[in-house]
């Protein structure tokens, strides 16, 4: 074979052998981020909790007197009322002319009483004298006794009538706003019946829900902050329940709401007891990621970051509480968290107005 053909195959095999070996993977472009470190601040500690907004009180109003026809219903849902106005009407029936009947008696009883008190006054001189025998003397001071006793009874049956006539006209008994209605027009009401149901003072209360082992840290006149649809609503604890449930192994707390609060009750509302001031580690929010429900941070680690687990807190603005995890020195991706993975190459940008690195 000659020697050209020799040199020919031999760079033929060589190129295909070159062709067969993979080729080196391409290096990972780093990625190019900036980092912040953790800034101590002083925030409120809060507790977090839920519960249900409801009525201060929440008066039951009703007819004290039954077999009355309702009259009138002046008043429905929603209306804000005074105390002392008036509610509902019910139909006096016979009630007027009964309290009449009784007028006229107790008009007839005081003459009477009058009569017979002149008369006993004249038969006194005559005791001991043989003008009157001794029992007529008794019969006639028994007789006045008598007509000043019916004029006692038939006052007090007039003030029953008086009562009586007054509890058809139902009224308010405090400021506030009305919440049922089960009054209709033409019913008969009866004794202890439901016809209204007033908000008191229009005053709304949050009950929050406490778990037992935190109750002790709540206090009397602690403030409050209570998420009101997008609203926030400050607030302050009136009172903590003395007991706690035994099924849910809550505490209910209760908070007094403002009245421009803009609530309803029986709305189930979030919010926080504000519990004084301290010192906390805070990052923006855009530095940390949550993945598979929990919070993570990208620490800086030469030019490479590390996936590191953290336990946040509380949130104020666009900054979270890190409560356990980081070290307050440490550097940490600052954004765009979502696009790194554990272990990637970065380079880290000149914060916002530090100069550019010189060009070499």
């Amino acid at each position: 074979m000659k020697p050209a053909l020799v040199l020919s195959a031999l760079a033929l095999a060589l190129s295909v052998h070159a062709q067969d070996k993979p080729a080196a993977p391409a290096a990972k472009p780093s990625l190019t981020i900036q980092t912040t470190q953790a800034q101590a601040a002083q925030w409120a500690t809060r507790l977090p909790v839920n519960g249900n907004v409801a009525a201060w009180q929440e008066a039951v109003i009703g007819a004290e007197v039954g077999g009355m026809r309702i009259a009138e219903v002046l008043v429905n849902v929603g209306d804000r009322v005074k105390k002392g106005q008036l509610l509902v009407r019910l139909s006096p029936g016979t009630l007027q002319a009964d309290l009449a009947a009784t007028r006229a008696s107790l008009q007839e009883a005081e003459v009477n009483a009058r009569d017979a008190r002149a008369q006993a006054e004249r038969v006194k001189p005559l005791t001991g004298t043989e003008a009157l025998s001794a029992q007529q003397i008794e019969a006639t001071l028994a007789a006045a006794d008598m007509a000043e006793a019916r004029v006692a009874s038939l006052k007090a049956r007039l003030m029953a009538d008086e009562l009586r006539l007054g509890y058809t006209r139902i009224t308010a008994p405090d400021d506030g706003v009305i919440t049922a209605r089960e009054a209709v027009e033409g019913a008969l009401a009866q004794p202890g019946q439901e016809l209204l149901r007033l908000q008191r003072q229009g005053r709304l209360e949050w009950r929050a829900e406490v778990p037992g082992p935190l109750l002790d840290q709540v206090k009397v006149g602690q403030k409050a902050r209570v998420q009101i649809g997008s609203a926030s609503v400050d607030g302050r604890v009136r009172q903590v329940a003395p007991k706690i449930d035994a099924q849910t192994r809550n505490g209910l707390v209760y908070v007094d709401l403002p009245p421009t609060a803009g609530a309803r009750a029986g709305l189930f509302a979030r919010g926080e007891l504000l519990q004084g001031e301290g010192s906390v580690l805070t990052l923006p929010q855009s530095a940390v990621l949550l993945r598979d429900g929990f919070s993570y941070v990208f620490k800086l680690d030469g030019n490479k970051v590390r996936q590191t687990k953290v336990e946040t807190g509380q949130r104020q603005g666009d900054r979270v509480e890190i409560k356990q995890g980081l070290d307050a020195k440490a550097a940490v991706a600052l954004s765009g968290v979502g696009f790194l993975a554990d272990g990637d190459t970065v380079r880290v940008a000149p914060a916002a107005g530090a100069p550019a690195p010189a060009q070499q």
